[in-house]
């Protein structure tokens, strides 16, 4: 067997050097569980960006995937096959939506999203052709396409890669004054943003922001899009994120935990009115709506439903936070703040430079020691996960 030092060199020899990441070669993965080749065991709070909400290689969602790949793994969208159908059912039913069109990753998502947005808004609200403009936010992340990077203000996802997509505009977050201002262009189709922003620190918005937003754009007819590629699937508490604040957006991007990191699968969810006005060949993908990813998904939701693991992300992130909050906040200079709803949480780190960052690690570990009563303490760690004695 290679070792951890010899994969990473043959990664960086031949893989593009388009990641830079922590020094661990994961082997195996079991439930909040990831063990690296050497056999060292780790907790995973890391959860792949919140695609294994439902943690490593759940039995039911493996044991979908292993009993449809026997049987037929692909048919293209070029004929019917006798999954799809069962699987829109299911998740139009499990989310409230007239209509999906299933893809395969995230940032395949937003970009349908993108397009269906466009096609709505030229078809429904009568914007003239190629005048539609869709609002971003500052700090959103979506994906590294050039559609995702055009809305992007982070220099390392953009140097280097323009021109840009036209009709973004780009406001602050978490300012409903800019959005309101913005809106008043009558070519405005859309509004897409993050309940929470990931990439940027799990990020929350003031109480109030998402609903005031969601109104402004029912007002002026835009649509609401939600990506809740990381904050859905039971993260936050919620089944979507957007739960927590009382209203359903008109487009709900989904992804990641769709599949329980298992296979990639993706979902567009909107009504009929909106979903209709794409046509036969104006959207696709080959895979898209694959008889396995369906297969998948619906075992990756039936696991969130049936072990409540919303009501399990919503316990155990408040467990967290307040323990964070009195063990390190309150106790020692070293952690400024801890953010978050749910198992989606942030620990912001006082980094200035009179601050003694440099015993975190430690202070970290002895604090987890104590907790836990395990000496197996690493720096990364799952979430919501079917080994509840593992997560507690």
């Amino acid at each position: 067997m290679l070792s951890s030092k010899e994969l990473m060199q043959m990664e960086d020899q031949y893989g593009a050097h388009n990641y830079h990441p922590l020094p661990v070669v994961l082997a195996k993965g079991r439930g909040v569980h990831v063990w690296d080749v050497e056999g060292k065991k780790y907790y995973d709070f890391l959860s792949a960006y919140s695609a294994v909400n439902q943690g490593h290689c759940h039995p039911s969602i493996i044991s979908a995937l292993k009993e449809q790949a026997e049987k037929l793994t692909l048919t293209s969208r070029a004929f019917y096959n006798d999954v799809l159908g069962r699987y829109e059912k299911f998740i139009t039913d499990f989310f409230g939506y007239d209509k999906v069109l299933p893809m395969n990753t995230g940032v395949e998502g937003g970009e349908t999203a993108v397009k269906l947005c466009r096609k709505w808004a030229y078809e429904v609200k009568g914007v003239p052709t190629n005048q539609a403009k869709i609002i971003f936010v500052t700090g959103n992340f979506w994906g590294r396409t050039l559609a995702a990077i055009s809305s992007s203000t982070d220099p390392s996802s953009t140097k280097g890669f323009g021109p840009y997509m036209p009709g973004y505009i780009l406001i602050p977050y978490n300012d409903i004054h800019a959005l309101e201002e913005a809106l008043q262009d009558p070519n405005i189709a859309g509004f897409m943003v993050e309940p929470i922003q990931g990439e940027a620190g799990v990020v929350v918005p003031d109480e109030g922001y998402l609903k005031s937003a969601y109104d402004l754009c029912q007002k002026h007819n835009v649509l609401f899009i939600a990506d809740e590629v990381q904050t859905g699937i039971a993260r936050t508490g919620k089944l979507i994120c957007c739960e927590h604040h009382g209203f359903k957006p008109d487009i709900l991007v989904l992804g990641k935990a769709l599949s329980g990191g298992v296979f990639p699968v993706s979902a567009v969810l909107a009504r009929d009115e909106i979903m209709l006005t794409i046509k036969p060949g104006e959207h696709g993908s080959t895979f898209g709506g694959n008889p396995l990813a369906c297969e998948v998904a619906m075992a990756a939701l039936n696991v969130v439903k049936e072990e409540k693991l919303s009501e399990n992300a919503a316990r155990l992130g408040q467990l967290f936070r307040e323990r964070m909050q009195r063990n390190l906040v309150e106790k020692s200079d070293l952690v400024n703040l801890v953010r978050g709803m749910g198992l989606l949480n942030a620990i912001v780190i006082n980094d200035t430079e009179d601050s003694d960052t440099e015993h975190l690690h430690e202070t970290c570990r002895k604090w987890f020691i104590s907790q836990t009563n395990t000496w197996q303490y690493h720096s990364f760690c799952t979430t919501t996960s079917y080994d509840r004695r593992s997560a507690t």
